[in-house]
């Protein structure tokens, strides 16, 4: 009786370190990124007609329909008024805002995606009726010409 109480325990011991290194491999995998692919359509717009603005969310290739927030920063070049909005999901990992602009000129778009504890935010430029003076590449792209701390290169 002694060796089958034994026997189990140590049956139940196995199982039991089995199942907690299962779970330390699992924290320690890598997640996949989260990846942004942000289009304006028409990239060439009109002021007063509508423009498409979406944000296609996906990780390891499936789409994200569960993303925490997904906020659309939009501004006029060198205006220092920049809108957020807010989007949610539409369809298929996609979130998108439809919005009109009264005045011309060169705009950028930020979206700043929180899904799955990561954050990404893909910028772009369009163009309402006739372009304006684009931004400095310096204080428009975040983080070319800069190291890992924000400082110049």
């Amino acid at each position: 009786m002694k060796k089958v109480f034994l026997g189990m325990m140590a049956v139940s011991l196995i199982f039991f370190f089995a199942a907690c290194n299962k779970e330390n491999d699992q924290k320690n995998e890598v997640p996949d990124l989260v990846e942004v692919e942000l289009t304006i359509t028409p990239e060439q717009g009109e002021a007063n007609q509508p423009v498409t603005m979406e944000a296609k969310v996906t990780q390891g290739g499936e789409a994200v329909t569960d993303a925490d927030e997904v906020v659309f920063e939009i501004w006029r070049s060198k205006d220092e008024n920049h809108e957020k909005i807010k989007v949610e999901h539409a369809e298929n990992g996609i979130y998108r805002l439809e919005k009109s602009f009264p005045q011309n000129g060169t705009y950028y778009i930020i979206s700043h995606v929180t899904a799955r504890d990561m954050h990404t935010m893909p910028k772009k430029e369009f163009i309402i009726g006739e372009p304006s003076e684009p931004e400095d590449q310096n204080t428009t792209d975040s983080m070319d010409g800069m190291d890992m701390q924000g400082k110049e290169k």
